[in-house]
């Protein structure tokens, strides 16, 4: 009897799971909107709080760091609560960091909206995942995942457009009071069309200590880095920050090789696709959060540009990555994904590169909008193929910790791509230095994507996403999803 079939029978699709894929990828666009919607508006918060660039990178990293460091965690306790729950309360929590930060009256008060924001995005994205792939049969989901990570690089890759136009009826606070109406629409539709799924039973508790300690160890780093242009790369604090944070990842893996509900079950990694396309993803997207952010500010400070004008620039080429998103996932099923994951950085690396050679000082918008173009290329040939990749050879019962730990690295690239661009961007004053500095960053960003294609020269070379369901190992089936139909409480 067919998986659809037998989800039928116990009433898992009742209702049409295209529908339990539009809620859970609003939720996932939601959330990656939320990684780049304030970049527009950057040049605005610097001015009404009068902070330096270096401080005011903690809007973007503070969120990067608790979503990253807690969606393994956060993941864990839904399969344990039930994911429906954990994702309603994930939608309230981030509502509640919007607003936090719609209403900040200071960096420190936005700094700890973003937070809480961030806590709430690792609540609803693997949440969502698992609500997902119980939605569907085991033969679709792979394909599913791919479409679930396009929408995901749209949502990134929109942040600044959608932020501008947003920003542009108010002011800099809107890019948080939008998200207000939308979790409230999602939650009515969540608790009407979301069934939920069975709890996983484990004697034991998801690692929060371990969670602590990646949070310390990315927080550390991100601060070494993005100061390190204020301090100095020579200085005690610059050293010790980042010494610090270097010094907790071993003691971050060791604690995952013992723990028995890790944040990042080590066992995963024999799986080679998986450890390739997790490598992958984390230098990718520290380029990508970094293109972003680059891109932005260059239009609002290096050619003073409007925040409309900005927003319109940088509007075009979401819209490509979601037309193509879907047939580079599906181009994947039969040519296999390592011609595509090399193919897309490299088509990045090319387009950035061109950005610092050719794009100065005197405007040339069409320019500007055709090389992102061409960007947006490659970001649809990377995305959504990669998170396929990353949960390809997984096993059915480990497809949504995979989908979990594979969002983690692209948050931690995020958050180290964003701290590396603060430091070459440092403090320019005049345009051409400003100029100069958005060129290095653009050097920088055409870097990381080489390396990407590089490192993804060792991803298998496999034809069809099969779910093999031997490949990897498992430590215990607590640590994994239910599927329908498994033990309830």
């Amino acid at each position: 009897m067919s998986d659809t079939v037998q989800q039928n029978l116990r009433g898992g699709f009742s209702r049409s799971p295209w529908v339990t894929f539009t809620v859970c990828s609003l939720a996932l666009f939601l959330t990656t909107l939320d990684l780049s919607i304030v970049n527009v508006a950057f040049p605005d918060i610097l001015a009404e709080f009068d902070i330096s660039r270096a401080d005011a990178s903690w809007i973007i990293t503070t969120y990067n760091i608790f979503f990253g460091s807690l969606l393994v965690v956060s993941g864990k306790v839904a399969d344990q609560l039930g994911r429906r729950r954990i994702f309603l309360t994930g939608l309230a929590v981030f509502a509640g960091g919007s607003l936090i930060a719609a209403v900040a009256p200071g960096l420190g008060v936005l700094i700890v909206g973003r937070a809480v924001q961030g806590i709430g995005a690792a609540l609803l994205t693997p949440a969502s995942l698992g609500l997902l792939l119980a939605a569907f049969p085991t033969e679709r989901r792979t394909q599913v995942v791919a479409m679930w990570g396009g929408i995901g690089a749209l949502g990134i890759a929109s942040g600044p457009s959608l932020g501008a136009f947003a920003i542009t009826l108010t002011d800099w606070r809107a890019a948080f009071w939008i998200n207000l109406p939308i979790c409230v629409g999602m939650f009515i539709a969540g608790r009407r069309v979301l069934i939920e799924t069975p709890r996983v039973r484990s004697e034991h508790r998801p690692d929060f200590g371990g969670a602590l300690l990646i949070t310390f160890a990315l927080a550390c780093i991100a601060l070494g880095l993005s100061r390190s242009e204020v301090w100095g790369w020579g200085d005690a604090r610059t050293i010790g920050v980042l010494f610090l944070g270097v010094a907790t990842i071993p003691l971050f893996l060791r604690r995952q090789g013992h723990h028995p509900e890790p944040v990042v079950d080590l066992a995963l990694f024999g799986s080679k696709s998986f450890t390739v396309a997790n490598s992958a993803a984390l230098v990718f997207m520290g380029g990508f959060a970094a293109y972003s952010l680059n891109n932005v500010l260059f239009l609002r400070q290096a050619w003073g540009y409007s925040v409309l004008h900005a927003g319109l620039l940088t509007a075009l080429p979401p819209v490509t990555v979601a037309i193509l998103a879907p047939f580079t996932g599906r181009l994947a099923s039969r040519i296999g994904f390592r011609p595509l994951v090399i193919a897309g950085p490299l088509i990045v690396a090319g387009a950035t590169l061109t950005f610092a050679l050719t794009i100065g000082v005197d405007r040339d918008p069409l320019s500007f909008v055709l090389i992102g173009e061409v960007v947006a290329i490659g970001v649809a040939c990377f995305i959504p193929v990669n998170s396929a990749a990353a949960v390809a050879e997984l096993p059915p019962l480990r497809l949504s910790i995979g989908g979990a730990v594979n969002n983690t690295f692209r948050q931690v690239g995020a958050v180290i791509g964003i701290a590396l661009l603060v430091a070459i961007l440092g403090s320019p004053t005049t345009q051409l230095e400003l100029v100069d500095v958005h060129q290095n960053g653009w050097l920088m960003i055409s870097a990381l994507s080489l390396a990407t294609a590089i490192i993804d020269l060792a991803q298998p070379a496999v034809k069809v996403p099969e779910v093999a369901p031997t490949a990897i190992p498992s430590k215990t089936l607590a640590a994994t999803p239910a599927e329908p139909g498994a033990a309830r409480d």
